[in-house]
Parts: C-alpha cells; sequence; structure tokens
C-alpha cells in the first residue's frame, strides 16, 4: 500500500487552522507583554525546516521569526548554501517574546 502524501494545499490549510487556533493563545502569562504573535513563515512544504526558541525583540515588534542578528545570520549561512527563505521554514517554539530574553519557566 503505497504511502499517503499530503498535498501542499493541505499542508498550508492545516498551518493556517494552527494559526489561528494558537494566535490568541493566553495559555501563560507570555501573552500579557508581547507585542506580536510571531508564527512561522516560508515553505510550507519545505524539506528544511529552522525552529528557534523564542523571538526575541526585533521579532515582537514586526511579528515575524528571525528578523534580528540572528535572522541575517540565518539569511547568509542560507546564501552560503544556495537557499532563501523561500526554499525553507522558519519558527520559533514559543510564539511570544519572554520579557527581557528570560527563560520563560523563571517567575521575574
Amino acid at each position: 500500500m503505497a504511502a499517503l502524501r499530503e498535498t501542499d494545499s493541505s499542508k498550508r490549510d492545516r498551518l493556517k487552522e494552527l494559526y489561528y487556533q494558537i494566535k490568541d493563545c493566553k495559555l501563560c502569562d507570555l501573552h500579557k507583554t508581547r507585542i506580536n504573535f510571531v508564527f512561522g513563515s516560508g515553505n510550507s512544504n519545505a524539506p528544511i525546516i529552522f525552529v528557534g526558541e523564542a523571538p526575541g525583540r526585533n521579532e515582537d515588534l514586526q511579528g515575524k521569526p528571525f528578523v534580528g542578528q540572528a535572522g541575517r545570520l540565518l539569511d547568509e549561512l542560507l546564501l552560503f548554501i544556495g537557499f532563501n527563505r523561500n526554499d525553507v521554514f522558519i519558527a520559533n517554539v514559543l510564539k511570544c517574546r519572554p520579557p527581557e530574553n528570560r527563560d520563560p519557566g523563571v517567575t521575574p
């Protein structure tokens, strides 16, 4: 029996559904200090996925993952190996920036 393969459009639909399920999340206190919810971006059918820990200040301001200094380094590395952001998917484990970039498990 052949393995079922998910279509590109169904992957995009699932990501869109996930986005709407978690964009207004209030399960922890991180939502109280965020400016923007930072979801993933890029190619939903990418063979390569980069996952960071949490958005930083620049990511929180722009609502996009890896746009600060780490994002510039990532762009350079992608270019070096012949890729760009349209070839990969980029996200963070956390979707909200921890205040002062602290460990999210630590109470201030």
